[in-house]
């Protein structure tokens, strides 16, 4: 069988619409938008440093301070020289607190209240006079090795700095672990960090911070340092700045 070539008009139509189509093709390619690898990370948003000298962590009157078995408050009878009442919180005894951490517990409480959760403060500020007289009483009770787990010695008490607060529901579990099983337990563990507050003494860190767990001690540390340390999932101050660890105290 003899193979008939195309006629020379056929091959021009093929050759020309093979142009078009190899021409086409190319067009639309160079037509699309192409993003470079120089645009993706000029549009990216670079996530921030936290900066963890923006306080002090030695100066008493800061936020950040961080009292414990190893690092005693200096002046050791420090006094704040901002202390405030908090308004419209129940206080069973009357203690002031510093500043910040006074308007702080306000709005948590109101916060808390909204949803239909009751809390008030046990303690807040306690002066150095007031600390010792409460640790001598507990070592005469419970001798100075079980005083040691759950009562700061004067001068150690963040207490003393205005920033804690003890916190209560009128429950049947007034400073006792199971107040993290109660309505206000769970809400303040929830919440606590959009205020500026941490559970100070957290449970399985009694090696690190000296202190049994205690579900109503919180302390206020500001909304910056909350925030960070809960992204983080780092929950004690010790471990957040680098800190040794306090079981013990030093002498």
């Amino acid at each position: 069988m003899r193979t008939q070539k195309n006629p020379l008009w056929i091959t021009a139509v093929l050759s020309a619409a093979t142009l078009l189509t190899v021409t086409g093709c190319a067009s639309a390619e160079t037509s699309q938008p192409k993003t470079s690898s120089a645009t993706k990370t000029a549009t990216a948003t670079p996530t921030p440093t936290f900066d963890k000298t923006a306080h002090s962590i030695d100066d008493p009157s800061s936020i950040w301070v961080v009292s414990n078995k190893l690092r005693p408050l200096n002046p050791i009878d420090f006094r704040p020289a901002n202390l405030s009442m908090p308004v419209g919180v129940e206080n069973e005894f009357n203690h002031p607190l510093s500043e910040p951490a006074a308007r702080a517990v306000e709005q948590i409480v109101a916060a808390a209240a909204a949803e239909g959760v009751s809390m008030h403060i046990i303690s807040g500020f306690r002066d150095y006079g007031l600390q010792q007289g409460l640790y001598n009483k507990y070592v005469a009770r419970d001798g100075q090795t079980a005083a040691d787990t759950y009562s700061a010695r004067p001068g150690h008490s963040e207490h003393q700095t205005g920033l804690a607060i003890d916190f209560d529901d009128h429950g049947n579990c007034y400073l006792n672990a199971c107040f993290a099983e109660t309505a206000a337990g769970k809400w303040l563990s929830a919440n606590a960090a959009k205020f500026g507050f941490i559970n100070r003494y957290p449970a399985g860190t009694e090696s690190i911070t000296g202190f049994q767990f205690e579900p109503w001690h919180y302390r206020y540390v500001g909304p910056e340092l909350a925030a960070e340390m809960q992204r983080t999932g780092v929950n004690t101050l010790e471990q957040f700045f680098g800190l040794p660890n306090a079981p013990t105290y030093a002498n």
